[in-house]
């Protein structure tokens, strides 16, 4: 028996088709010019079986796609349990956590084959063309431990986690908006005007107009190196290192940037939003302070529709001053600024209703972006699926180093274009889901 390399399609095998023939008819196919015999390289019999550690490098570095959708929704601890369900283990491809399935991988590259990797390859591997897999399988990194990282990212606390978010499966999306920047007649919903009538008179003409925002994720990663004997020594440890280490520091930056990101390679933070409203200081205001009247002017200028969904975002050098704040009233005053008071009843301290929030995120004191009032549902985030999950033993394998990397695509920008200009009162006085407050230098 002979394996040939088709030069033309033969026998329903296409061009280029490996296949194994008699030595009669391979003679018969190289002779018509059907076929040529393949070269010691190409011979799937004489392939020489570290080649299995090359290939699990290429698959892997490649970035392989690990967002099996059905089975991402489904799991979400990452704690490594007692017993195993049959479906929890399957969803898991029979590993316990990630570091189990680390060292597996690890010694699949050194041609130890695991029963449990095989039969991944086996179950993963395409037969066409698919997206982050070549053409030979691979190894794909079971879901769950990709989705613990994940529901870091969208944890409740987080501001992404507040956003309204949407999924995209293409490179980017461009969703239609009303082009409206005033509430005055003429200018609600970028042009939709009503009219009384009386009967049996013509009626005037509107309509409204639209602009519309153009999202394209942009990407983020994470890349971290884990000892071979970080690896082999504790499996419990590498899935708590890699799902903390990664998992915080893709948090941080897509919340830091959804505060102050320039829209160039990130996504657009509302200070730098064109609808962001900065609200003036008081006059004779001191440097570094906040007064009772910066709330309540911030307040009246957050879009009243938005006020039930809003938080307060602070830096916590804030605070001092949100304590001893106080209005006048008569000799005395009464305090701006609740406290939490527990478990029991408010998790939160409150301002003006709203809970207060210290934020990492938000700038210093005296800043502009030191207190920010925000409504998070008025802000569109996209993602790119889940977090991608790639593993390469070669990168440092004179150091004896296993290199991990995470890569995360979000984008995001405020819904609203610019501010409204409310439909009565002063021009100047815009309203906004994003309100800051002035420099007090």
């Amino acid at each position: 028996m002979k394996w040939l390399i088709l030069l033309k399609a033969w026998n329903d095998q296409a061009e280029g088709a490996k296949i194994q023939v008699s030595d009669a008819d391979a003679k018969t196919l190289v002779a018509d010019g059907t076929a040529r015999e393949c070269t010691d390289a190409e011979n799937p019999e004489t392939k020489a079986a570290d080649e299995m550690g090359a290939r699990l490098g290429k698959a892997v570095a490649d970035a392989v796609e690990i967002a099996v959708d059905g089975a991402v929704q489904k799991l979400s601890n990452f704690k490594v349990p007692v017993t195993v369900k049959d479906s929890e283990a399957e969803a898991r491809g029979g590993f316990e956590d990630f570091g189990e399935f680390a060292i597996a991988a690890k010694a699949f590259g050194k041609g130890n084959i695991d029963d449990r990797i095989a039969k991944i390859i086996s179950v993963k591997a395409p037969t066409g063309m698919s997206e982050g897999v070549d053409s030979d399988g691979g190894l794909l990194v079971p879901p769950e431990f990709s989705q613990r990282i994940l529901d870091k990212v969208f944890n409740p606390v987080d501001l992404i986690g507040r956003t309204d978010s949407l999924t995209i499966r293409g490179n980017s999306i461009r969703i239609p908006m009303e082009n409206e920047s005033s509430r005055a007649d003429g200018s609600r919903h970028g042009g939709t005007r009503g009219y009384w009538v009386e009967e049996a008179r013509s009626k005037t003409a509107s309509k409204p107009t639209f602009t519309y925002a153009n999202l394209r994720p942009k990407k983020m990663a994470v890349l971290i190196y884990a000892t071979d004997e970080l690896i082999e020594d504790s499996s419990i440890a590498l899935a708590t290192y890699l799902t903390k280490k990664a998992g915080d520091e893709i948090s941080f930056v897509t919340n830091a940037a959804l505060m102050a990101g320039t829209g160039a390679g990130m996504p657009l933070g509302i200070l730098n939003a064109p609808c962001l409203v900065s609200v003036a200081k008081e006059v004779g205001q001191a440097a570094d302070t906040l007064v009772s009247e910066n709330i309540m002017k911030m307040w009246s200028r957050m879009f009243g529709p938005c006020r039930q969904n809003a938080i307060w975002l602070i830096n916590q050098e804030c605070e001092p001053q949100l304590m001893t704040m106080t209005i006048n009233v008569g000799t005395g005053g009464i305090p701006v600024y609740m406290p939490a008071n527990g478990l029991s009843e408010r998790p939160y301290a409150l301002l003006m209703g709203r809970p207060v929030l210290p934020c990492e995120w938000s700038e210093a004191l005296g800043d502009q972006g030191d207190i920010a009032l925000c409504d998070w549902s008025q802000y569109l985030s996209v993602t790119k699926g889940a977090i991608k999950t790639a593993m390469s033993i070669h990168l440092r394998f004179d150091y004896d180093e296993t290199v991990f990397r995470f890569v995360f695509r979000v984008d995001g920008q405020p819904w609203w274009p610019l501010p409204l200009t409310p439909y009565k009162g002063a021009a100047a006085n815009t309203l906004s889901p994003f309100v800051v407050l002035d420099d007090r230098a």
